[in-house]
């Protein structure tokens, strides 16, 4: 076995293939993606909160301190339209990004003590949220204005119009800590990208080792040679675990050491999860890592070897990529928490195992039970690979 695992590892290992997708990419390429990405977000959610916004104010005269309150405003600029019937079209090419309408008799309405409303248009779609967040700022200084004139009006003292406005107030205690709340956001992430790397880096190398010696014409020398077929399927095996392996721990490692070194850059709260995570954190994530790639590597192995080709098993690999991701992506779906019945299902629970450990609210019952769960997926998986390889009819398919 183990000869047959060294010569398959030399090989690969002089393929540039094997290299980029088992190497490179976890230790340079996602870390980089990953920060570069963040970086481009930060910046670009900075931006729309202090870019210029254009904006079209119709009604003027039914509410002129509301109009003279957005002509103030820093990063307001007011653009003149025609009418209200031009609004959906100047937001569509962008000429402008809102458009305030103040319907007849609004300040009556106020002047009266009743609520009055006012229109607001926007494109939802296209960063709304902080659009809508900014107008609601300028609205809700307005709003303050007619509080503190109400106090006056009403003979209310501010206790007094608290009640009135709001009788019941709930006062939130979070018993989550800093490490919880953000290790939730951030911990849904991880298992994804690991997982990801851990079968894309076994993916080149499994066809390399099946269809490619069929295409190759050496399938036929290895299995003369002097070896058991079990031993031919554990050492191919052992490469591709290797490799998955080794690919999600070094994206695990140069993570840490970026994150580390560049912990000064980051959010405060999620620098601070950062450097809470200890070496044991580490070790209980790439355990979860070891069933996973042997799951993978057996999956792969036993596609590539039902493979006629190159080109096939390749095509036959492709849906692998989604089937990994469904899971995955289930397991960042709110409500969707690690319990007995989540810890069953594969690729998932091993999703919420992580974020649990990101968090620091392992439940290590769950985790040796999905732990043990998974072992003998992988191990049923390469028992099945193993009688796969064993027939001529999957081996010589006409």
């Amino acid at each position: 076995m183990w000869i047959v695992y060294l010569k398959e590892i030399r090989s690969l290992l002089r393929d540039r293939k094997t290299l980029v997708f088992a190497i490179l990419i976890p230790i340079f390429a996602m870390p980089a993606l990953g920060f570069g990405f963040a970086q481009l977000a930060r910046v670009m959610e900075a931006r729309a909160r202090t870019q210029e916004i254009k904006y079209a104010f119709f009604g003027a005269r039914n509410a002129p301190a509301v109009a003279a309150l957005f002509a103030r405003e820093s990063g307001f600029r007011a653009v003149p339209l025609d009418g209200v019937e031009q609004i959906r079209g100047a937001i569509a090419d962008d000429r402008i990004k809102l458009a305030l309408n103040v319907p007849a008799r609004f300040d009556d309405s106020l002047a009266a003590s009743r609520q009055a409303a006012l229109e607001l248009h926007f494109n939802s779609a296209d960063a709304g949220e902080i659009t809508r967040r900014r107008v609601a700022a300028v609205i809700e200084k307005y709003n303050a204005t007619l509080r503190e004139r109400a106090l006056a009006d009403f003979g209310l003292t501010a206790p007094q119009l608290a009640f009135v406005l709001n009788p019941v107030k709930l006062d939130e205690h979070s018993t989550a800590d800093q490490r919880e709340r953000v290790g939730a956001l951030i911990g849904g992430m991880l298992p994804y990208l690991l997982l990801i790397v851990c079968l894309m880096a076994a993916m080149y190398p499994a066809i390399d080792l099946g269809a490619g010696e069929k295409e190759g014409g050496t399938l036929e020398t290895l299995l003369l040679a002097p070896i058991a077929r079990s031993q031919l399927v554990m050492g191919k095996f052992m490469v591709l675990f290797s490799i998955g392996l080794a690919a999600a721990l070094l994206m695990v490692s140069s993570l840490g050491v970026a994150l580390r070194l560049f912990a000064g850059r980051l959010d405060a709260d999620f620098a601070a999860v950062v450097l809470s995570l200890g070496v044991g954190d580490l070790a209980l994530v790439a355990l979860m890592l070891v069933p996973t790639a042997a799951i993978f590597a057996s999956v792969l192995l036993a596609m590539s070897i039902y493979a006629k080709s190159y080109k096939e098993a390749a095509g036959m690999m492709q849906p692998m990529v989604m089937l990994t991701i469904m899971p995955l992506v289930l397991a960042m779906v709110p409500g969707v928490e690690l319990n007995w019945v989540w810890a069953s299902v594969p690729l998932t629970n091993i999703a919420l195992a992580m974020k649990e450990i990101v968090k620091g609210t392992m439940d290590y019952q769950k985790f040796l039970m999905i732990l043990l769960s998974s072992s003998v997926i992988a191990a049923l998986l390469l028992a099945w690979c193993r009688r796969w390889f064993s027939r001529e009819q999957v081996l010589f398919r006409d």
